[in-house]
């Protein structure tokens, strides 16, 4: 599983040119699930989002989560999170599950989330145009399995 989780000031996701879900002051979080994600860790995940220290405190620390500063989480389905890049100039997109249990996995993780946060989403499987005024920028991209890869040398 990934979330790319960004720190906005506004953000909307509107479908057929329509707006379906709009927020102000939080972050959005693109959600994508690969094929050994589980119930288990979208709800470890939907936890670490929004307890993510991404806004400042009194100070200019970031110590503050979105829950701490009543702000909103918008969330969007993005399977091409999940996309394998290591070779060519097409994507490859067979590391991401299978739309139907990715689904029921994105589910849980705002069923979750909106247990601790105000929430609003997208809409799974369809083309949504993001309009968001990202705050920092801050950006931080949770992973639910680091790749070996990027844990060697430390």
């Amino acid at each position: 599983m990934k979330v790319l989780l960004q720190r906005v000031v506004r953000a909307s996701v509107s479908i057929d040119q329509t707006v379906v879900a709009a927020i102000e002051h939080g972050v959005v979080l693109y959600v994508g699930f690969g094929h050994t994600d589980t119930l288990a860790i979208a709800e470890k995940m939907a936890h670490r989002c929004a307890k993510a220290r991404v806004f400042s405190d009194a100070e200019g620390k970031l110590n503050l989560n979105v829950v701490q500063v009543n702000g909103e989480i918008l969330s969007i389905s993005q399977f091409t999170l999940l996309a394998d890049t290591a070779s060519g100039h097409r994507p490859s997109f067979s590391p991401a599950m299978h739309p139907e249990k990715a689904q029921v996995l994105y589910d849980h993780f705002n069923t979750v989330l909106s247990s601790l946060v105000s929430v609003k989403t997208g809409r799974f499987g369809d083309h949504m145009v993001i309009d968001q005024v990202n705050d920092g920028p801050v950006s931080l991209l949770y992973e639910s399995e680091v790749p070996h890869e990027s844990i060697v040398g430390r």
